[in-house]
């Protein structure tokens, strides 16, 4: 067996299950489940026509590299989306079944576990990061972000002697759970350690889409990099996906995008790999990359879900307005684990204990005392549910 499994850590939601176990629920409340980042607004129509229509493509086998007209849909869109020129869609642009597939796989490429390999994430952070450095044989390395910095993630934390061994830096805008955006100042200083010290930089950015100014969406690492005048994208690669944007959690469809060079490599792992994504989905993505009406339609159902929601819970708890992304990220005034397990036992709704998604870092895991809140639900049911945690909180 691989011995490098025997390093990761349960998943944040096998400890949810554990911290669970032989509790009861309040049988007088309905059950409402705030923990999980799953979107359940509808799938657009456009999208489940256009997969339908498509079927026929099962005969055949895909491409690794997707077909031109995906590669170009992407390309156009993030031309539109991040203003920027015309990326080649056969080199700057390449299909992924779902981000998390990409992040996972994109360190098995770029990491040489010969050379002590270093890859840094910020921290609370999504545990693919994690897993995927120790599975390419690589130690990981937490950059806090905390509640004191405007949850900026401290990536001149890490030692100095620690950065010559860095190969990857994984970075997330907006972030999970904090729902922060990055700066192009804070891009500007990522990139120059990047040139310094040699490593590649990959920025998961599938809350991209999650916004609530039409008029200001998120910085992303092309446009940052363009603007800084890397032109050639050199040393990045963002990694996007239709599940948050587009509500098709179930089609594992997204993109990776940035320097041709390192996509080159990435495409020769990933046709090792068996990464090719499905004629079909590889035609409804296309159509789901082309239209923005059902995006913005989205954007407002969770806008709408969050102007409801921050009033209920700013009185008894502490939390903000994120820059993106659809999560409450909540203080709690007892241990997070402790209010998460009575917050279920008592109200019948489950949240993340945010001490779950960090790791210990500087004497510190920054996740400690916070809940995630996940307002994917229907509008009523993520409403009562936030309505229910701060009721509870008022009993503390």
């Amino acid at each position: 067996m691989n011995p490098d499994l025997d390093r990761l850590q349960p998943y944040p939601f096998e400890k949810l299950r554990a911290l669970y176990a032989g509790v009861t629920p309040n049988a007088k409340l309905a059950p409402i489940s705030l923990s999980i980042g799953e979107p359940r607004h509808a799938t657009p129509e456009l999208v489940k026509q256009a997969l339908s229509a498509s079927l026929s493509g099962l005969a055949t086998y895909p491409a690794t590299a997707g077909t031109p007209a995906l590669r170009e849909a992407v390309a156009a869109w993030l031309a539109r989306r991040y203003a920027l020129p015309a990326l080649d869609p056969a080199t700057q642009v390449l299909p992924v079944n779902g981000s998390r597939e990409a992040l996972f796989a994109i360190a098995q490429t770029v990491i040489d576990r010969a050379r002590d390999a270093v890859v840094v994430c910020p921290n609370p952070f999504y545990q693919i990061y994690e897993g995927a450095a120790l599975l390419a044989g690589a130690t990981p390395v937490y950059a806090n972000a905390v509640r004191d910095r405007g949850f900026a993630v401290d990536y001149e934390s890490v030692r100095a002697d620690v950065w010559p061994r860095v190969q990857l830096v994984y970075a997330c805008s907006p972030g999970n759970p904090t729902g922060r955006v990055m700066t192009l100042d804070e891009w500007a200083r990522l990139f120059e350690a990047a040139d310094r010290h040699g490593f590649v930089i990959a920025s998961d950015e599938c809350y991209s889409e999650l916004y609530f100014d039409e008029a200001r969406p998120p910085l992303g690492a092309l446009e940052a990099a363009h603007r800084l005048g890397r032109f050639d994208f050199r040393r990045v690669v963002v990694l996007s996906s239709l599940s948050k944007r587009s509500n098709v959690p179930g089609m594992r469809s997204g993109f990776a995008a940035g320097d041709a060079e390192i996509l080159k490599r990435f495409l020769l792992y990933r046709t090792y790999h068996g990464g090719a994504m499905s004629p079909p989905v590889q035609v409804a993505s296309a159509a789901a990359w082309r239209d923005e009406a059902h995006v913005v339609e989205n954007r407002r159902l969770y806008r709408d879900k969050f102007a409801a929601a921050l009033p209920l819970v700013r009185a008894p708890l502490e939390t903000a307005m994120p820059d993106g992304g659809f999560y409450l990220w909540i203080c709690t005034p007892v241990p997070d684990a402790e209010f998460a397990r009575e917050l279920y036992r008592q109200y019948n709704v489950s949240v993340l204990p945010g001490s779950y998604l960090a790791r210990e870092s500087g004497g510190t895991n920054p996740g400690r005392n916070h809940i995630r809140v996940a307002l994917v639900a229907q509008f009523d049911d993520c409403i009562e549910g936030v309505r229910r945690i701060a009721e509870f909180a008022r009993t503390l």
